[in-house]
This record gives C-alpha cells, sequence and structure tokens, in this order.
C-alpha cells in the first residue's frame, strides 16, 4: 500500500489516551473545544465512544450543557483535568455507534456499504486506510470494526483487500460471494 502525502491533522498520545480513559471509565469529561472558524467553547460531556473515520479520530458525546448528541473531532479537543463524576450511559440514537456517525460523516450516502473485521488494532488500521472515509471501531487491543461505502459491491471486496491483514465480513453476507468471486479471479491470475 502507498502512504498518501498530508493526510488527517495529528492528535496528541496523550488527547486520545484521555478520551479513550473517560470513554471507557464512564467519568464525565471537560475540554475546550475550537471550532472550524477558530472559536473556543468550553465543553462538558458524557463521552460514548472515540473512534477513528478516514485519519480523523471523533469523539461522539452527549453534550451536558447542550442536552443533545455531539461529534467532536479529536484534534480539537484540549482535555480539562480533572475528568468529572460518573456517569449512567446514555442510549444513543439508534443504539449504533456506525451509523449514528456514519449518517453525521456522510457515509450513509453511498448505495453499498460493508462492515468488516480486520485483526489489526483500530491505530494500526487508520494508518494504513487512506483517506476514503471509513468508520473504525476499536474490538479489542487486537482487533477492530471498519465500516465503508463504495458505488458497488465489487469496490467494496476490492477496497478490503488492500489492507494487509486477516478480516471477516460483519455485514452484509453477500460481500462474502464478492470476495470469493475475486479471490477465484486473484489465483487463476497467479497461476499464470
Amino acid at each position: 500500500m502507498i502512504a498518501m502525502p498530508g493526510g488527517g491533522p495529528t492528535v496528541d498520545a496523550s488527547v486520545l489516551t484521555a478520551i479513550a480513559a473517560a470513554c471507557r471509565g464512564r467519568e464525565r469529561l471537560r475540554f475546550d473545544y475550537s471550532a472550524h472558524d477558530g472559536t473556543t467553547s468550553r465543553r462538558i460531556t458524557e463521552p460514548h465512544r472515540l473512534v477513528g473515520w478516514g485519519r480523523r479520530w471523533y469523539l461522539v458525546a452527549w453534550d451536558v450543557e447542550r442536552d443533545d448528541w455531539r461529534t467532536f473531532r479529536a484534534d480539537r479537543i484540549d482535555p480539562r483535568t480533572p475528568t468529572g463524576p460518573r456517569f449512567a450511559p446514555r442510549e444513543l440514537p439508534g443504539g449504533d455507534v456506525v451509523a449514528y456517525l456514519g449518517e453525521r460523516l456522510n457515509v450513509a450516502l453511498w448505495h453499498f456499504q460493508a462492515t468488516l473485521r480486520f485483526r489489526l488494532s483500530a491505530a494500526r488500521v487508520a494508518e494504513l486506510i487512506t483517506p476514503t472515509g471509513a468508520l473504525i471501531e476499536p474490538v479489542d487491543d487486537n482487533a477492530c470494526d471498519v465500516t465503508m461505502g463504495a458505488d458497488s459491491m465489487h469496490l467494496l471486496a476490492v477496497f478490503a483487500g488492500l489492507i494487509e491483514a486477516d478480516f471477516e465480513v460483519v455485514d452484509p453476507p453477500e460481500l462474502r460471494d464478492r470476495l470469493a468471486r475475486l479471490g477465484t479471479r486473484y489465483l487463476r491470475a497467479a497461476e499464470h
């Protein structure tokens, strides 16, 4: 795979660690947030999930003062310490963070979508994927789910093969047939 020059903004590892710890510990997270226009606001959130999308990291959280769900770019977050009190988790609209974030970041616009479970950490997959709009959700330290969209099932199969790691199809089941046909073609080509 060829790495694309540039890419997304860098995020200090300590920021990602602070966000992930607050998500895991179900502790309110206070932070200063820089908007696109450069204005800064202080936010108090109940963090739900930290998710990689293309070359960016996003926090999906309940914004306590705005009484609504919000999505924040991690590169614009400046966490405040200490974290706040523990909270009881809320139900995310639709219950699926991939669908929720996908709608907000336009994945839902693709005609075909697939979710694949790769046997690599979310951070490693984020390094390998060029800015495609794929949504990366950690499963554990050694696996992650990647949700991507494309104009055809064939392109989804091709994109899946670009990441050099073992994977399985979570959804849709018909992608397995497309992968099998593509694999058969590749094997025939390798024999000649």
